[in-house]
């Protein structure tokens, strides 16, 4: 039988259970992550794992932690379902911890699994560490003695330090209206125990571990987030809550661009921390304006937070974000945290003490530009397809008869039209078999026509 071939994306790797994502690939990898570890010579042996609500995610995360005890590590294994962040807290500050394992196909339909190793200094793992554990797929590898499972909760430390990082008593003092929409994903008993701890007050919805998310997609979208109340601020987490959504006192959806460029302007003009602004060549716009006229420097990365935490390692950072829902900020680890998003907007909210929607109607008259996003989808039949509307979009000089100024290959192609304030990004998902166009202009009526010009010519 062939085997599956292995490949990392923007974070890990994934598949659909039964198909890519089985026992044997997962042994396929674990081996080799062990093979990796044992040539780094470390002193240090502790791996933590943890998994999300997905179908047989506890079996897989079983299964890693006895391939790794076998081979001579010492195990901490979630005793229940947790987020993402929590387990890259863990991998940073767990004494004598090596990394992680965490079983989780993010925002991935429910057919798919997922596995992400994530190194000690607790963000994803870069390409140059990807790449050197798939060198050792399929390589001999001998058992070693001295391995050991504890079966732990995983939470208390990193409360611990969302609690110093997070002003929860002027949070209560002016207390937003709350609706939290568990949408079924591994936030649940962990969010909801945080504002509990701290007598933040809120309403709830989906609040159970659903192995297909309740039918639904596990992601924080306006569609999945159907428990709207006028008045109220409503927040969700994706599967592995390592992202956010949010909509606002009126009902609508919040983006993650306009998030990104609120708490910007609200951690450097009123917090005073200084730092850069670090993001994804996808954020918008409205991002780069905000940070010009608070004189924040900013640092362009690829697609995938890989690129962020990296960039974060090595830079003081006010924030870090992309414009799919990840973030987190240089007082927290490098690594997208949804839980710590949806407080952090709870904060900035409770200090401005006004509501979001009213925060989002100032951060558009602050930049005088509205902008407008969309994002169109080509499923993928082969990779040759997917070369070929790169190449084909690539040598156009005008698109839907605006002269192209600016072309950028940080990650896919960036494309910026005569106007400055319309763009495409053109690049293929490392998530899912998908080529896409993400598109923002500053008026509709071109953000339209340029939609109707890449229908039309990425047949």
């Amino acid at each position: 039988m062939k085997k599956t071939k292995i490949t990392f994306g923007t974070d890990g790797f994934r598949g659909i259970i039964a198909k890519e994502f089985t026992f044997e690939t997962v042994e396929r990898i674990i081996k080799a992550i062990c093979l990796y570890l044992h040539e780094l010579k470390s002193d240090k042996n502790t791996i933590i794992i943890g998994y999300d609500p997905r179908f047989m995610a506890k079996d897989f995360a079983d299964f890693c932690a006895e391939l790794f005890k076998k081979y001579g590590f010492k195990i901490i294994l979630s005793s229940k379902v947790v987020p993402t962040p929590i387990v890259a807290y863990c991998a940073k500050y767990y004494p004598n911890s090596i990394g992680a394992i965490m079983l989780t196909a993010s925002h991935n339909p429910k057919e798919y699994q997922g596995i992400k190793f994530i190194p000690n200094y607790g963000g994803p793992a870069t390409k140059e560490i990807t790449d050197d554990i798939l060198k050792y797929l399929d390589k001999k590898i001998e058992p070693k003695i001295g391995g050991s499972i504890t079966i732990k909760n995983l939470e208390d430390d990193y409360i611990n330090h969302l609690e110093n990082i997070i002003d929860f008593k002027l949070i209560a003092k002016n207390q937003p209206k709350i609706i939290y929409d568990g949408l079924f994903s591994s936030s649940i008993g962990y969010f909801d125990k945080i504002l509990e701890k701290n007598n933040i007050k809120f309403e709830s919805f989906n609040m159970f571990h659903s192995s297909d998310f309740g039918g639904g997609l596990p992601e924080p979208k306006e569609k999945f987030m159907k428990h709207k109340k006028n008045g109220y601020v409503i927040m969700a987490n994706d599967g592995d809550a390592d992202r956010y959504g949010i909509l606002d006192e009126d009902g609508n959806y919040v983006s993650p661009n306009i998030i990104l460029a609120i708490l910007l302007k609200y951690l450097k003009t009123d917090k005073k921390i200084q730092g850069k602004m670090i993001k994804t060549v996808g954020v918008s716009k409205i991002v780069d304006i905000v940070a010009k006229k608070t004189s924040t420097e900013t640092i362009t990365t690829p697609v995938g937070f890989k690129w962020l935490s990296e960039a974060m390692r090595k830079n003081k950072t006010i924030l870090a974000g992309e414009d799919s829902g990840g973030l987190s900020s240089g007082k927290h680890i490098p690594e997208k945290d949804g839980i710590y998003a949806n407080l952090l907007i709870l904060e900035m909210m409770a200090y401005k003490n006004k509501p979001l929607k009213e925060l989002v109607k100032e951060i558009k008259n602050y930049v005088g530009i509205e902008f407008y996003n969309d994002r169109i989808d080509i499923k993928l039949i082969n990779e040759t397809q997917a070369r070929n509307l790169s190449k084909k979009f690539n040598s156009f000089d005008s698109i839907a008869d605006f002269k192209i100024i600016e072309k950028n290959n940080i990650d896919g192609i960036k494309i910026t039209l005569e106007d400055k304030l319309s763009s495409i990004l053109i690049r293929k998902s490392g998530t899912e078999p998908l080529f896409r166009f993400y598109i923002e202009s500053d008026n509709l009526t071109k953000l339209n026509k340029i939609k109707v010009f890449i229908k039309e010519n990425s047949n």
